[in-house]
């Protein structure tokens, strides 16, 4: 684990991670669920820290059946799936809710929507505000600043 930066909350077998456990990688996503040999074996799930989650069967770390659940409540499915697809680009919580007035678009799934302010970008993780050249979390705290001019830079 002191290579990886992984956490490992669970029992050994002749030195091999196994049982049920909790595996926190360092992006902060867990594994709770069986392990056998060192590796995600049996029932399990991976929660993001997005919000979202992976609920599979694991098969020697593979998984061989899954169902992925965003944090807003959709869950995926294989087979015919429609959501935010070529024929219908309305957000889930549209689906679920019913479309806005003409005017109060949505821009995001998000209702409420962030609040960028006037001249800035939305970057996922924040907004850029092309002035200053920085790029702010949604509570306005510097997380880091932007390329060097005639750079491109993605969010």
């Amino acid at each position: 684990m002191q290579y990886t930066g992984s956490k490992y909350v669970g029992s050994y077998v002749n030195r091999r991670m196994e049982g049920s456990a909790e595996y926190i990688l360092p992006t902060d996503t867990r594994y709770v669920g069986n392990m056998k040999d060192g590796m995600f074996h049996g029932e399990g799930t991976l929660f993001f820290p997005s919000g979202s989650r992976f609920d599979a069967t694991w098969e020697k770390g593979l998984a061989v059946k899954g169902k992925y659940t965003f944090a807003d409540g959709l869950q995926y499915e294989d087979k015919h799936w429609h959501y935010c697809d070529s024929y219908d680009r309305r957000f889930y919580t549209e689906i679920c809710y019913g479309l806005k007035p003409s005017g109060i678009s949505r821009l995001t799934n998000m209702d409420p929507p962030r609040k960028i302010p006037p001249g800035c970008y939305d970057c996922g993780d924040g907004f850029y505000n092309p002035t200053t050249r920085v790029i702010k979390d949604y509570l306005n705290r510097f997380l880091r600043n932007a390329g060097l001019p005639g750079f491109f830079f993605f969010c």
